[in-house]
């Protein structure tokens, strides 16, 4: 089963990459663009058929390694 887990800034946390990009954007004339938030995107491959099981190891992975829960969050999807 796959589980993709995004994680974001908290929208409280400065995000200095995200505003760098929506200035670049605003450069190429994309000026309707009114900000950006940056983030990472995992896909995790588990080994069990079960929705409910997967989405609880992959928010233990999460927890653990792929995010920072005093600046970021994430939410998972399992297919």
């Amino acid at each position: 089963m796959r589980a993709r887990v995004f994680v974001t800034l908290k929208p409280s946390v400065f995000d200095p990459q995200g505003r760098t990009i929506a200035d670049a954007l605003h450069s190429l004339g994309y000026g309707s663009v009114q900000a950006v938030r940056q983030g990472k995107y995992f896909e995790l491959d588990l080994a069990t058929t079960e929705a409910a099981k997967a989405k609880v190891l992959a928010a233990e992975v999460a927890d653990k390694l792929l995010a920072n829960p005093v600046i970021e969050s994430y939410r998972i999807e399992v297919e």
